[in-house]
């Protein structure tokens, strides 16, 4: 990484790939991340909701972030993994996983080595970005976590999540 702009309070960000394109998160929104494993369909989810997965007892979904930001799907390969994320709906927390091709590093910024983010032409949402850093001749884009998600998608991920939990307790 280039030198940074000022000195400040540095904050960590995971950097993580999504097919040419390179994001960074935060890392106190990361819990932990995870090998791909077998995902369970949950029928009638919503289309960028992969399923669920079993986390140490706990139901835990996991969206497929390409359909989230509009992009195409691919198939998974050894580097595709699922970053979770510990994200804020209606002030209270959600743990979710967010599948990524790659985690690449993390990486130590301060507010000033992040612009603002483009308001014009750009295929993400711009609510969606904290802000870009520039990278030798490449952008990274920081997201914010806690809206890239809006909170009516939040609910149907929750809902669909409660109920595979029944349905799992039902089944035992």
């Amino acid at each position: 990484m280039s030198e940074t702009k000022s000195t400040g309070t540095l904050t960590s960000y995971l950097s993580f790939q999504l097919g040419e394109e390179m994001f960074a998160a935060d890392v106190s929104k990361v819990l932990e991340i995870l090998e791909m494993r077998s995902i369970t369909k949950v029928p009638r989810s919503p289309s960028y909701m992969r399923g669920v997965i079993n986390l140490r007892g706990s139901v835990l979904p996991v969206l497929d972030t390409r359909i989230k930001f509009g992009m195409n799907t691919k198939e998974d390969t050894v580097d595709t993994c699922i970053v979770v994320l510990n994200v804020l709906m209606e002030g209270e927390p959600l743990t979710l996983g967010a599948l990524v091709d790659s985690v690449e590093e993390v990486l130590e910024l301060t507010d000033a080595d992040i612009e603002k983010p483009p308001t014009i032409g750009s295929k993400f949402n711009p609510e969606y970005l904290h802000g870009m850093v520039k990278m030798d001749e490449n952008f990274i884009m920081v997201l914010n976590v806690d809206k890239v998600f809006s909170t009516d998608e939040l609910v149907v991920v929750s809902e669909t999540t409660e109920k595979a939990e029944t349905e799992e307790l039902s089944n035992d």
